[in-house]
């Protein structure tokens, strides 16, 4: 029986982190733990600019605790009037890592995003030209289509029609919730990755919708059956290094979330490690831990793997608090449901 386990300090490679009085409650809870996060660019309004980033980037700096270390990776919100070159000139800086694509729609603070892919072409050609890499939002969003269906039709309608017409042009299909998502990467081996979250393997439909409505387990793309768990989870685990942890950690005040139209987001940034270690134990899959949250997304986009190390033991249920205080309201930290007994020592 393994009870401690070291590793190479995880990152995180799709995380929320808001702005202002959210921004200072959220950001020690990611940086406690990881190292490096790529951050997402649908704030209101979205960072569509390399300026933008780069002021983004400096508020999250100044709002990280004294003694923390923590880098920031920007990213890009990817509209149809994203100017090529800017794009260009932002990833030439070492300023940016990735670009975001929202469909239109999809998600939390996604209006500003991709109607017409054909308007995109252009940027996506220059993202290619240069490997820089598109992080995907796969959704569809017209309404005829089934809120369940809509990342497997994504993919045939949106991301294969893409990838073809855009040789080179590498792609992270983030917070993958599918047999169809996990089915897609491992049939294609080049230029293609994927993100699966904490909850995402923990989480089915079920959980959001039997005995009542849970507010804090609706998250976008939703869960989806028991089979597609089990799915990602064997993804996950499985030790292919197209597959690395993006916790889409997404904070919203309970205020936000427990209303008749709440929003959409899972915050998991305080118990992540502990969330995944225990899945990963379950699985007998371990050994498999570090590749997950420590490498294979540095490998993805050709970064160096963290000197540092954190070390993670076995014991006595861990208790976390229910909620994160911000100025703008309490937090609800996710709760798996069942005792996790792995802690970041």
């Amino acid at each position: 029986m393994i009870n401690s386990i070291t590793i190479r300090r995880p990152d995180d490679w799709h995380l929320h982190l808001r702005d202002g009085a959210m921004l200072q409650a959220v950001l020690p809870e990611t940086a406690r733990h990881f190292a490096r996060a790529i951050i997402m660019p649908n704030l209101v309004p979205p960072v569509v600019r390399g300026d933008q980033a780069a002021a983004y980037r400096d508020r999250i700096m100044a709002a990280l605790p004294d003694g923390m270390r923590f880098e920031p990776l920007m990213t890009l919100y990817l509209t149809e009037d994203t100017d090529p070159e800017d794009v260009a000139a932002a990833h030439a800086s070492g300023l940016i890592k990735a670009v975001k694509l929202y469909p239109a729609g999809a998600t939390t603070n996604s209006a500003s995003g991709v109607r017409d892919f054909d308007k995109v072409r252009p940027v996506l050609e220059k993202m290619a030209e240069i490997g820089l890499p598109m992080c995907v939002h796969g959704e569809v969003t017209e309404a005829e289509i089934d809120i369940f269906d809509r990342e497997a039709v994504f993919i045939d309608r949106v991301l294969d029609p893409i990838r073809r017409s855009t040789p080179g042009l590498r792609v992270v299909m983030e917070h993958i919730t599918t047999a169809n998502g996990v089915d897609y990467v491992k049939a294609n081996d080049v230029d293609l990755g994927a993100t699966i979250t904490a909850h995402h393997l923990i989480i089915n439909r079920n959980h959001i919708l039997v005995g009542g409505i849970k507010p804090h387990y609706y998250c976008l793309p939703v869960a989806k059956r028991e089979d597609h768990r089990l799915s990602l989870l064997a993804a996950a685990t499985s030790g292919d290094e197209r597959y690395f942890l993006g916790t889409d950690s997404a904070p919203h005040t309970d205020a936000n979330k427990e209303i008749a139209c709440g929003c959409a987001g899972c915050f998991t940034a305080t118990n992540t490690m502990s969330l995944v270690a225990e899945m990963f134990d379950r699985e007998d899959a371990l050994d498999k831990l570090e590749g997950f949250v420590s490498r294979n997304g540095p490998g993805f986009y050709g970064l160096p793997v963290s000197e540092d190390t954190i070390t993670l033991t076995k014991g006595d249920p861990v208790a976390y608090p229910d909620k994160i205080e911000s100025d703008e309201g309490p937090v609800t930290v996710f709760d798996p449901g069942f005792p996790l007994h792995w802690r970041v020592a």
